[in-house]
């Protein structure tokens, strides 16, 4: 639970929207805060204040006398919990996940172990965390069959991901991946459809209630083959389909498995899990986001509008989630 006393939110209360940030995803995160701030305004938060964050956020956010802050970050430094336990230290609630949730779902090791303590399905997986630990023969042991993804430790919104085809570029990318981001997680790659599913946990009086929303499945246009940071920003690289063309079964299982994740990684308020649906209908968990994207071309919004929520809606929704346990 925050330490943050729960708060009483009004269209006065004053609303610090942290963006922008220090982490590789800042031009992302500068774009969701700013769309994140206009819907506010509009909703008639009067005291809604933009803050790109940097080392001095304790100070403005004093200065600025910030209620609540609604958090538009993505990447280190401000989905990892970092800002999170900054804020629970100044006792100001925030929207989203809590310092724990945030840093597991940042951490794509932890989220595997995760994964595994609770049964979920996920791709097999082989980590490096040190250079010196770059195994290859244990790691052709443990993934015989090509291709394979190979992914920073701790990124978000893609980056620094790359599909594997060939013996020679498994070599090359691994070390060029542990040199500039400290270590990497390789996983099999699942032939199939790529899903993304949005879920929102709501306070309904006796705990909470889980809502998984419709299912967004993502074909890619981009040279990668996958939906990479260029597919994921890049109005026009990738085709949506919404909902998933799945069928009933699979769609159900995808969901059911969605909340699982979220709840088995202690997050809160809402979120977005990744998969990849095998040729059997099998989903795949590869990863949760804890601060999903609020851009012109982000998944979450487009799945809460099928799902009959605006965007302003949507942004409300995050905004009393500041008031939930985390």
């Amino acid at each position: 639970m925050s330490v943050a006393a729960k708060p009483s939110i009004n269209k006065k209360t004053r609303i610090g929207v942290l963006y922008g940030g220090l982490s590789s995803e800042r031009e992302v995160s500068l774009r969701s805060g700013k769309n994140c701030f206009e819907a506010l305004k509009r909703l008639g938060y009067e005291n809604a204040e933009l803050i790109d964050v940097d080392t001095n956020l304790a100070e403005v956010l004093k200065k600025q006398k910030t209620e609540i802050a609604f958090l538009c970050l993505h990447g280190r430094y401000g989905e990892d919990g970092t800002v999170q336990g900054l804020l629970e230290l100044l006792r100001i609630p925030y929207t989203g996940s809590g310092v724990l949730a945030s840093a597991l779902c940042m951490s794509k090791v932890l989220t595997k172990r995760v994964l595994k303590a609770e049964g979920l399905p996920y791709p097999e997986t082989f980590v490096v965390e040190k250079p010196e630990l770059a195994d290859y023969s244990a790691l052709r042991k443990r993934l015989p069959e090509l291709p394979v993804m190979i992914k920073p430790l701790r990124e978000g919104s893609s980056v620094g991901v790359s599909k594997i085809t060939s013996e020679d570029e498994l070599r090359v990318q691994l070390e060029k991946t542990i040199t500039e981001y400290g270590g990497a997680l390789v996983e099999s790659y699942i032939q199939g459809q790529e899903i993304t599913i949005g879920v929102i946990e709501q306070s309904n009086g006796n705990g909470s209630k889980y809502k998984a929303l419709p299912i967004l499945e993502l074909r890619p246009k981009s040279k990668a083959g996958f939906y990479d940071y260029e597919a994921k920003y890049t109005k026009g690289m990738t085709e949506f389909i919404l909902p998933a063309e799945l069928s009933k079964e699979s769609t159900e299982l995808a969901q059911s498995l969605a909340v699982s994740t979220f709840k088995a990684l202690n997050c809160s308020g809402y979120g977005r899990v990744d998969m990849m649906v095998d040729k059997h209908g099998q989903p795949h968990i590869l990863e949760l986001n804890s601060l999903p994207g609020m851009t012109d071309t982000s998944d979450l919004p487009a799945m809460a509008e099928v799902a009959g929520i605006s965007y302003d809606q949507l942004v409300e929704l995050i905004l009393l989630s500041a008031g939930l346990d985390k």
